[in-house]
């Protein structure tokens, strides 16, 4: 299935049992929305993901081995685990 972004380009996708996890391109992405979302098969967007701040947008997302969160950063520093299910923070962590 192509995905076609919300706003941006594709930065990177992930096939997961819930979905397609995608995150778009940080560059020109309206910082009060969130940049990582999950796509279902039909396309419709099932949720977007939490965010630390309301004003940063993610850089990085991985599938942890769990297979049931998702590790991310975001521009302003944070680290988070977040639910692949809900895409709501589960934990969160500054690294600056």
């Amino acid at each position: 299935m192509e995905i076609q972004p919300l706003h941006t380009k594709v930065d990177k996708t992930i096939q997961t049992l819930f979905g397609i996890i995608v995150l778009e391109s940080t560059g020109g992405f309206p910082k009060t929305e969130s940049n990582l979302y999950c796509v279902a098969g039909d396309g419709k967007v099932v949720w977007k993901a939490e965010k630390p701040d309301p004003y940063t947008l993610y850089s990085r997302v991985k599938l942890d081995e769990d297979g049931k969160t998702l590790s991310t950063y975001t521009l302003s520093g944070h680290a988070c685990e977040l639910d692949l299910k809900t895409g709501k923070i589960l934990s969160k962590t500054s690294i600056q």
